[in-house]
């Protein structure tokens, strides 16, 4: 019985040395080490972190979000993912979260998510969201526009993000007015009114009094056609008198010519080196003037809304090829189409 208690007291004295000694050396390597994650992308170490949690659910984030720069951000996707490792490492050491967290997602490509209003197929208009691309929808039926049922929205997933257009512009843009057969011989000679006549101008300015500076129209324009720029605002030439007050788009023969706002027609008829003139008047003694028109499809006293079909382009007039010749007037003083359009 001595004997075991004898052994006894020596195993206890052990364990007691032991735990001693494991109790230094804990504290030891407490003292000098921490526990700390060491974090590799694609097999290259790129740093420490304290916090595994922390930083990978910033990562996280930035994958679902982005930046926070953009609402259409969709999503991020990243080539790789970082790995960490648990080890222990002298305290002296710093961590470099920011820094990782900057080497992971400079290998993210972002997707962008919005919609595209489709014409027969082809893309016409991007909106950032369902709700814009339904109201030009709607816009666009209660306008009985021509081409409402060929119109398509879709969603768009892409890493670039497109140019969005505003609601009202965009069904401006995208109306086409139900076709009316006219005369055009007829609408081209309807000028006996009193808004236009061939005696008498009085409604309007042709004289070539201009500035180059910029007024405030208080009306917002679109781009009556699309086409190239062939003569500029200001712009001299040997088959003018005086320098150009308005600006040439160039774009085939019969192409539609869209009011850029909406207001009252008060001239469609021939005007000298006009060839075939529209003119509308806006609000705050703004007009626009289209010119060189092959056919008329309004008339004068008619009112008209922003972006329907008033006119096909032409090369009537002081004309070298189909173009339209596009005007800005304030009480009479031509202004840089360029400063509100194209």
């Amino acid at each position: 019985m001595k004997k075991v208690l004898i052994k006894i007291r020596t195993s206890m004295k052990f364990l007691i040395l032991v735990s001693i000694a494991t109790f230094c050396i804990v504290g030891a390597v407490a003292f000098l080490y921490k526990p700390i994650y060491s974090v590799t992308l694609d097999g290259e170490h790129i740093g420490y972190c304290a916090q595994k949690s922390k930083l990978q659910s910033r990562i996280d984030e930035y994958i679902e979000n982005g930046n926070g720069e953009n609402d259409n951000v969709a999503f991020v996707q990243l080539d790789e993912m970082p790995t960490y490792s648990l080890c222990l490492l002298k305290r002296g050491i710093t961590t470099n979260d920011e820094e990782i967290y900057q080497k992971v997602v400079e290998t993210g490509t972002t997707y962008y998510k919005y919609y595209a209003i489709l014409e027969d197929n082809e893309e016409k208009i991007y909106v950032a969201d369902f709700q814009a691309a339904e109201n030009i929808i709607k816009g666009l039926k209660d306008k009985n526009s021509d081409n409402i049922d060929n119109i398509q929205i879709t969603e768009k997933y892409e890493t670039d993000l497109k140019d969005f257009v505003q609601e009202e512009e965009a069904v401006a843009s995208l109306y086409k007015e139900k076709p009316v057969v006219k005369s055009k011989t007829k609408i081209a000679k309807t000028t006996s009114n009193k808004y236009a006549s061939s005696g008498s101008t009085s409604g309007f300015s042709t004289s070539s009094n201009m500035s180059k500076t910029s007024a405030s129209l208080g009306v917002s324009l679109i781009k009556p056609i699309t086409g190239t720029i062939t003569s500029r605002f200001g712009a001299r030439s040997s088959i003018r008198s005086s320098a150009h007050t308005g600006l040439d788009i160039s774009s085939p023969t019969g192409t539609p010519i869209k009011a850029a706002a909406p207001g009252t027609v008060i001239w469609s008829g021939r005007k000298g080196s006009y060839g075939y003139l529209v003119v509308i008047s806006h609000s705050n003694g703004v007009q626009t003037y289209y010119g060189h028109c092959s056919a008329l499809y309004v008339s004068a006293g008619q009112s008209v809304s922003q972006g329907q079909t008033i006119a096909a382009v032409g090369s009537t007039g002081n004309s070298t090829g189909p173009h339209l010749h596009f005007e800005i007037r304030v009480n009479g003083v031509a202004y840089n189409p360029q400063n509100y359009v194209y």
